[in-house]
């Protein structure tokens, strides 16, 4: 089955943004996440682990869409998709990168923060972004403002988002689901405490955008 951005972001209430610093936690990592509901996360490129822990979290839950994110070269997008990620996951947005995405057909989410960077993406084709990050460039109030001038862009904010700021965001008409670390931050990744993560997930999946 091929999926859009679109299908993947229609998915999604919440998007956990997750590292993970041992491949074999990718795992339970994956099964504790849709065993709270969530259907859709983000493993991010940041540590040498992370290409084997989404390998490791595509084999325990096929079920669950997982997409590569700090995703910074064409080199990042070509070793996240042999991998298996569902989708690529950027904090900004490159000419190269949106070149790959087009070629290649792969799931994209590119990073913006700007009024400008958005109207860039839209002359390429490109209206399914990452507001990033996104309590530091303004918030949902930033996000409410752009809807005016712009409607033809949806995003998904990552950046300095809790489980209180959610549902600001989510109220929005652009906003189709927003992304957070809260789920599943280090700490409790690095203790495997999947009862946790699985509770963080229930709540987070109970979050719905408008």
């Amino acid at each position: 089955m091929t999926r859009t951005i679109d299908d993947i972001l229609a998915a999604a209430s919440v998007i956990p943004v997750m590292e993970a610093a041992q491949a074999e936690d990718g795992g339970p990592l994956a099964e504790a996440l849709l065993e709270g509901g969530v259907r859709v996360a983000e493993l991010t490129l940041r540590t040498p682990a992370a290409l084997d822990a989404l390998a490791a979290m595509k084999r325990a839950a096929p079920g669950l869409i997982v997409g590569m994110g700090t995703v910074l070269t064409v080199d990042d997008a070509e070793r996240a998709l042999a991998r298996g990620a569902d989708f690529l996951v950027s904090p900004g947005l490159t000419p190269a990168l949106l070149e790959f995405a087009a070629r290649s057909g792969a799931p994209f989410l590119p990073g913006v923060a700007t009024a400008s960077e958005v109207m860039r993406a839209l002359e390429a084709g490109v209206s399914r972004l990452k507001f990033f990050p996104a309590e530091p460039a303004g918030g949902a109030a930033y996000l409410k403002a752009l809807y005016g001038p712009i409607p033809a862009a949806v995003f998904c904010p990552t950046g300095g988002i809790g489980p209180e700021q959610a549902a600001d965001y989510l109220a929005l008409p652009n906003v189709a689901c927003v992304g957070g670390s809260w789920i599943a931050p280090a700490k409790a990744i690095e203790a495997r405490d999947w009862a946790a993560i699985a509770a963080n997930a229930r709540r987070a999946a109970a979050l719905k955008a408008r």
